[in-house]
């Protein structure tokens, strides 16, 4: 933080239950606390995290991740599909409907995250410009 970033992003990626599936090295709440502390020492800094669907998560788990996210002032988030890269990584359990995506959208912005970027092809960079100018208010 003390390189002034004009965004601190660090991706959760997924919903609590399935870290030791999907991110076996990371423990969940050590991201929510590495995104709290980032706010903490620079609140004018926003913040960004993003997270796929598609691994087995349900509606209930991702809009208790979205409070936890807002718990922590997260200010910006990408939720994307998740793409299996090679056969050797997880496999894909369900493809989210777009409107599904858009509904994630509707409800992180009720809750008030000042950007969302929601949809099956949203990665972390997505708009990333707008998402600052978002972030920042302009």
């Amino acid at each position: 933080m003390d390189a002034r970033p004009d965004v601190f992003s660090h991706n959760v990626e997924t919903a609590p239950r399935l870290y030791k599936r999907v991110r076996p090295q990371a423990i969940y709440e050590r991201s929510l606390d590495v995104l709290s502390w980032a706010k903490e020492m620079r609140p004018e800094t926003p913040t960004k995290t993003g997270f796929m669907l598609g691994l087995g998560e349900t509606r209930e788990e991702i809009i208790a991740l979205l409070r936890d996210l807002r718990a922590r002032d997260v200010d910006i988030i990408t939720i994307g599909q998740y793409l299996r890269p090679t056969k050797d990584h997880l496999p894909i359990e369900r493809y989210v409907t777009p409107d599904e995506f858009r509904e994630y959208a509707r409800v992180g912005r009720e809750m008030g995250f000042r950007h969302v970027e929601s949809g099956p092809l949203v990665r972390s960079s997505y708009h990333a410009w707008d998402q600052l100018q978002a972030a920042e208010g302009a």
